[in-house]
């Protein structure tokens, strides 16, 4: 399973978002899937599904109802327009989650926007902290619509082969934070720290 092509695929930005009177960062993904939007969809949002290649999910599954990430975060479901947008909060109230998708003859295009407060962010360098993630997320999602992802996704996310791939995750969003000017070059290499410590090092390891 090459990690390196599949994280190839992703288009990555930041940006500064200002709108009813918050201000913060946001990061957006772009990636197009071979498989219908109905397809694509479902696996977002079917919990059976989700388990398969992101994590457990539980909880009132709709517009206004509340969703908890088995050992991740919990948040609201905004809006839940099938098959073309999902809107969500992620964590807090001020962290928010869109993925819209639009279908293109065979192909589906999806876009994945995460925006939060510039409190918590800091800076665009905060997309450091989120990014990574996000791009092994939608290669899992990749893998699975393709009937390539069959083992555990956790044990797939920690495994060797990812996390020494995820360094090209890395340095792909310091370089979308640096290109987007919402960061100085001091908090890039901050965050560039903290995401290796998180993304690559060897959770079993002993120091």
């Amino acid at each position: 399973m090459d990690i390196t092509s599949e994280l190839n695929d992703l288009q990555r930005s930041v940006h500064q978002i200002r709108a009813d009177g918050l201000e913060g960062i946001g990061l957006l993904l772009r990636r197009e899937y071979q498989a219908a939007a109905e397809d694509v969809w479902k696996a977002l949002t079917d919990p059976a599904m989700l388990r398969r290649w992101f994590l457990p999910v539980s909880g009132e599954l709709e517009p206004g109802g509340t969703f908890q990430l088995e050992g991740n975060a919990a948040g609201n479901i905004l809006k839940c327009e099938a098959p073309a947008l999902l809107r969500l909060t992620f964590g807090s109230p001020t962290s928010v989650v869109e993925i819209r998708l639009a279908e293109r003859g065979s192909h589906t295009a999806l876009e994945f926007e995460h925006t939060v407060d510039l409190e918590t962010a800091g800076s665009g360098a905060g997309a450091l902290f989120v990014g990574p993630g996000w791009d092994l997320a939608l290669v899992a999602l990749g893998l699975f619509l393709a009937g390539r992802f069959t083992g555990d996704p956790s044990e797939w996310e920690n495994s060797r082969e990812v996390r020494e791939a995820s360094q090209q995750s890395i340095d792909a969003w310091a370089a979308a934070a640096e290109a987007s000017g919402t960061a100085t070059a001091e908090e890039i290499e901050q965050g560039v720290a903290v995401a290796t410590a998180q993304f690559t090092d060897d959770p079993g390891a002993v120091n």
